[in-house]
């Protein structure tokens, strides 16, 4: 327990940091399919959160479209080994997931995953499609998802690190996307899902899992800590965006959904939706 005068700075100080820190971790638990290894994460966090009780001034200055990216990919690249190391936190959850999409899958499928991470969805449902195109961001987390492939008897897929904005594809040339645990983590949220659209054939599928932050339990504290974590590197950018917004943001872009799931309360919802044919 935390002791001194309520007019302390020093306990001012130390009360923002564990704040800071129960974000930090809450976050970690909330949003990933596959934990971070929980000590680098809360290491990071715990310099990081430090950081912005100590640093009164802020380089503000706006980054150019690269820049971000490769702000982004660091961020990643540092949690990469913890991520491909640690079990899936609820597998029960994530093998249903698997097999409902699978029921939707069939052998002439040409099929893209962006934010793929280390890769393992992608590998387990190529023996279902004829080809996969898995993207991500982070390039540490693209070369322990090629050595899944390597270890792997899969021939069919295949990783390119490449950011959604700066992903180019024919139109219409997917049969399904997976955009899995990624959409809260982007800013523009309708902008990849209306490029999900274009990349759709007629009748095509986008199954997503995603973290509807703002219709958790946890939000209030989260929206308060998030952005100064993000800011200093600690976690990715979180969207704060509820249920309803996700449902809004697919209605908005043509899509009609098809099924939706949450296994429990404050879990990331699964959701198949279909562009029209």
């Amino acid at each position: 327990m935390l002791r001194c005068s309520h007019k302390s700075t020093n306990c001012e100080n130390a009360m923002q940091t564990k704040t800071t820190l129960r974000a930090a971790i809450i976050l970690q638990t909330l949003l990933f399919s596959s934990p971070l290894s929980r000590r680098d994460f809360i290491t990071t966090s715990s310099v990081l959160a430090l950081n912005t009780n100590t640093n009164t001034k802020i380089n503000t200055m706006t980054n150019t479209s690269e820049d971000r990216s490769g702000q982004k990919s660091k961020i990643w690249d540092r949690f990469a080994k913890g991520y491909a190391e640690q079990p899936i936190a609820d597998q029960e959850a994530y093998e249903k997931k698997l097999s409902l999409t699978q029921q939707y899958l069939k052998k002439d499928m040409e099929v893209l995953e962006y934010g793929c991470g280390t890769g393992g969805t992608s590998i387990i449902h190529a023996p279902f499609v004829k080809h996969i195109l898995a993207t991500d961001i982070s390039g540490k987390m693209l070369e322990a998802a090629q050595k899944r492939l390597e270890e792997s008897p899969v021939k069919n897929v295949e990783f390119q690190q490449v950011s959604i904005d700066q992903l180019e594809l024919e139109k219409e040339s997917k049969d399904v996307v997976l955009g899995l645990s990624i959409l809260h983590l982007l800013k523009n949220r309708d902008e990849a899902i209306a490029k999900t659209y274009q990349w759709l054939k007629p009748g095509g599928l986008f199954v997503t899992s995603t973290t509807c932050m703002g219709s958790m339990g946890a939000a209030p504290l989260l929206k308060c800590v998030l952005p100064v974590v993000s800011f200093f590197g600690a976690v990715p950018y979180v969207n704060p965006m509820t249920k309803e917004d996700l449902r809004e943001s697919l209605i908005k872009n043509k899509f009609e959904i098809e099924y939706e799931w949450q296994p429990k309360k404050d879990a990331a919802v699964f959701i198949i939706a279909r562009k029209s044919a």
